[in-house]
């Protein structure tokens, strides 16, 4: 089953043209495929790769022997609300955090030291169910090569509502306008966010995009933003830093 997606309206940065995208809702072997979740932190071209999304089928959420099986089509707030509806602690984190499971699993999607790995206890794809300990995993890393289909996590009681409102406040500082959330990841030796400002790009537009002058690691769409202005601010970014910190930024984003 195929669908045309208009990623313009699809992405949370409001930027890309209309595409085919293969619904997977069998496991199988998609190499040729890129899986495009929900879209929060894609930067699409106007001639990505072959697409692909996860169906309904991979949307759910178990609770079994202690563990938390869930779908990896399943949204992060969808996730929270179950925790919070059955006191299930540790998924406060995921407060203000879009995405889809599996999406948020392969890249170790976080805030600070709160990421997803911590309470994975496995993760499985098309070679079955592998535990966390053999999978590489770091800062906004994981080594996953394949598709994930189904995160199981270890569980604790005790959902903090206290907790879900620190996140909410520390993730308030972040820019209403479209964006596909952190621009880079953060280097050991200072924030992205501090570097993109001390070389004087926090608040600098290139036709419709910007390094946003709320948060400047957030690359922010003011209204007709195009995937070549987003490249170009981001290709500035990586030169400026690199030639005054020595510093090689990574993206956060995914660029198709």
């Amino acid at each position: 089953m195929q669908k045309i997606i208009d990623f313009k309206k699809y992405t949370s940065i409001n930027i890309g043209g209309k595409h085919k995208v293969k619904v997977i809702n069998n496991i199988g072997d998609y190499k040729k495929y890129t899986i495009v979740g929900r879209g929060n932190n894609l930067l699409v071209s106007n001639n990505p790769p072959l697409l692909a999304m996860l169906g309904d089928e991979f949307d759910y959420i178990i609770q079994k022997n202690g563990k938390l099986i869930v779908g990896a089509s399943t949204s992060s707030g969808k996730l929270l609300s179950y925790c919070r509806k059955n006191d299930i602690a540790n998924f406060e984190f995921l407060a203000k955090l879009p995405g889809s499971i599996g999406g948020l699993a392969k890249m170790n999607a976080g805030l600070k030291q709160w990421e997803i790995f911590n309470y994975i206890y496995s993760i499985k794809t098309v070679d079955g169910n592998i535990l966390k300990e053999n999978i590489p995993h770091t800062y906004r890393h994981t080594d996953i090569k394949n598709i994930v289909y189904e995160v199981t996590f270890d569980t604790q009681k005790g959902f903090d509502r206290e907790k879900q409102n620190m996140f909410v406040k520390m993730r308030d500082n972040q820019p209403n306008l479209p964006s596909a959330g952190s621009c880079f990841k953060n280097p050991k030796e200072h924030s992205a966010g501090y570097l993109i400002e001390k070389v004087g790009l926090k608040g600098h537009t290139i036709g419709g995009m910007a390094f946003s002058s709320v948060h400047a690691n957030f690359l922010v769409n003011m209204g007709d933003g195009t995937f070549d202005e987003a490249i170009k601010l981001i290709s500035l970014a990586k030169q400026k830093i690199k030639d005054e910190f020595n510093i090689n930024l990574e993206e956060e984003l995914i660029i198709l």
